[in-house]
């Protein structure tokens, strides 16, 4: 054989091994559960059968999921911006010369690496009712004690602070390494010209950061989707479902309920926001990404 006929099969050889773990890791689940949201929930004595859209409909009409699709909406409009502006302050600050530069880096992304339910129990801690630190704080200006996860007032905001405080320092990461690949002579072009600091990042660094600022603003709302360790530490989605979000809801439809059926039909419409989402985000903010 020539060397232009085995590249074909060659080709498909070197994908293979990728194409495989796609297919069975994440398409043919979502196809399974798309076919598993067409059928009813069987049991040992009434075994499953095709319901069509009838779990759609059932949706349609629950208010539980309205509320949990509320919840999500307001965190995710809650920690996306904040996370992605704190995280490119922090990577500003980091980046520039400071003492203990070493020091201050590793203690802003150490958050990320500790393990979710240590990070749900040291918040925990913050927010116990009389012995917590936050009470511990506030009662040092006269205020009384409040179960900040038991008010459905208060419990959103707390789970917000404590997803900032644990995906900022990741996502810094990331902007911090997209800076230091910024060329040195931009900014001594523009120190030369007279540009303010503030009009060489608005102007130069930012635009420059836009693949990156793409990137995270991704994940950033992928990780708003998938909450479910924190919330089984803090909340379980209490008080009266104000801080339940969609994907403990599924857990719970699945795990609690053992309704699979209806839970699988969670799954194809949190699959279905997140991909709209996606196109979303590439469609919008694309256009603004200039690769170098």
């Amino acid at each position: 054989m020539t060397t232009k006929t085995w590249s074909v099969p060659y080709g498909w050889l070197l994908l293979a091994p990728a194409a495989i773990l796609l297919v069975g890791f994440t398409h043919y689940p979502a196809a399974a559960t798309l076919v598993h949201s067409l059928f009813s929930t069987g049991t040992a004595v009434r075994p499953s059968r095709f319901v069509g859209l009838a779990n759609y409909a059932a949706l349609a009409h629950d208010p539980v999921f309205w509320q949990v699709l509320g919840n999500n909406f307001w965190f995710a409009l809650g920690t996306i911006p904040a996370s992605i502006a704190l995280a490119l302050l922090m990577a500003i600050w980091v980046n520039g010369k400071l003492p203990a530069r070493a020091l201050v880096r590793m203690s802003y992304f150490t958050p990320t690496v500790l393990p979710m339910i240590a990070v749900a129990n040291l918040w925990l801690y913050f927010y116990t009712p009389q012995i917590g630190l936050l009470d511990k704080v506030t009662a040092l200006f006269g205020a009384g004690s409040h179960n900040w996860l038991g008010d459905p007032h208060t419990v959103m905001g707390c789970l917000i602070a404590m997803t900032l405080w644990k995906e900022a320092g990741f996502f810094m990461i990331f902007y911090l390494a997209a800076l230091q690949s910024l060329p040195p002579e931009l900014e001594e072009a523009a120190r030369v010209e007279g540009a303010s600091r503030w009009y060489f990042f608005r102007r130069v660094s930012f635009p420059l950061l836009m693949p990156t600022t793409l990137f995270v603003l991704v994940n950033a709302t992928i990780n708003s989707f998938k909450l479910v360790d924190h919330l089984f530490i803090l909340t379980k989605g209490g008080p009266d479902n104000a801080s339940n979000l969609l994907l403990y809801y599924i857990y719970q439809v699945a795990f609690s309920f053992f309704d699979t059926a209806y839970a699988s039909t969670l799954t194809m419409v949190l699959l279905l926001l997140l991909g709209a989402f996606a196109i979303l985000q590439f469609q919008l903010i694309e256009k603004r990404v200039h690769y170098r």
